[in-house]
């Protein structure tokens, strides 16, 4: 019979991934509370299993091997899978209910696998998901209709605290065989404009930077279409009629992103911010969300190459 190939010891995983992640040995020692010898010991356990070199120091600090890169995710996925069972086995199943609200871009950008994920391992909560803009949002927050909800940053209501869980660049998006960066007013489809002007908070962040961006840059334009959500202004830029922004994302087919070669000024990083109202505070099942959306996009932010900002 052939014999089976060795097995993997999830403290050795547990081990690099915290080593690659924090690019040094001693911040991954300090966070398993083993001495850094013994961490390096891990590594080369680890190494003598699966045969390959798994880490190198550079100037930047510890860094993957080209082999170490492609155990990384595999690591990270089989020691989700290793905690929730073990979880499972030891500790009552959490229940419960978490209310979320998101605007529709994020909703269809991010957080489907991390639903997914959380879905899988913590099947008995049940989880009510609202879409809407991001005024609208923090108004339902305001008023306690919502456990957690995402919000553009800039949009968060004063004195309330906000976790920024991702930041990025907007970019300008449009029809690559239209020609509409070449008009003169350049034709927009943003969010609409702000309903109360007393209400600064509701104005959208993203309408604002590319006005701001445009009139800094000399740049004549008018907002021709007016859409409640992301999905909409794709619509509009699929039909040749306008451009409009969005932070990185898979875009729909006929559309491109657009920038410097086109003549359109950069535009500034934006940020995305989790909201959480203090009645959930304690809650484990919206703590465990809280977590499960924190680490979806810190993955995503990985996976991307952009940089989360403190």
């Amino acid at each position: 019979m052939p014999s089976l190939p060795p097995g993997l010891d999830p403290d050795l995983l547990r081990a690099f991934v915290l080593i690659a992640e924090g690019r040094s040995f001693t911040r991954a020692a300090d966070r398993v509370g083993r001495t850094q010898s013994a961490v390096s010991m891990q590594i080369r356990r680890l190494e003598q299993v699966l045969g390959q070199p798994l880490l190198v120091r550079t100037s930047k600090g510890v860094q993957p091997t080209p082999q170490g890169a492609w155990l990384l995710d595999r690591a990270r996925a089989l020691l989700a899978l290793n905690d929730e069972i073990v979880g499972n086995f030891r500790a009552p199943p959490m229940v419960g209910s978490v209310r979320l609200g998101t605007p529709d871009d994020y909703a269809l950008n991010w957080l489907p696998g991390i639903l997914a994920r959380f879905a899988e391992a913590h099947p008995a909560v049940e989880l009510d998901v609202t879409c809407l803009n991001s005024d609208v949002l923090v108004e339902q927050f305001r008023q306690g209709h919502l456990d957690l909800t995402l919000v553009s940053e800039g949009q968060e209501p004063p004195g309330v605290t906000a976790q920024r869980v991702w930041r990025g660049p907007l970019r300008w998006v449009g029809s690559p065989t239209h020609g509409l960066h070449r008009r003169d007013p350049l034709p927009l489809a943003l969010s609409r404009p702000n309903m109360h002007p007393s209400r600064p908070e509701f104005a959208c962040a993203w309408r604002e930077a590319a006005l701001e961006a445009l009139r800094s840059a000399g740049r004549s334009s008018r907002v021709t279409y007016n859409s409640a959500t992301q999905t909409g202004c794709f619509t509009v830029a699929l039909a040749g009629l306008a451009l409009t922004v969005s932070t990185p994302t898979t875009l729909p087919e006929g559309l491109a992103w657009l920038g410097e070669l086109e003549g359109l000024p950069p535009l500034p990083d934006m940020g995305i911010l989790l909201l959480r109202h203090h009645s959930g505070l304690g809650v484990p099942a919206v703590d465990a969300l809280a977590q499960s959306i924190e680490e979806g996009f810190r993955r995503a932010a990985e996976t991307t190459g952009v940089v989360l900002a403190a």
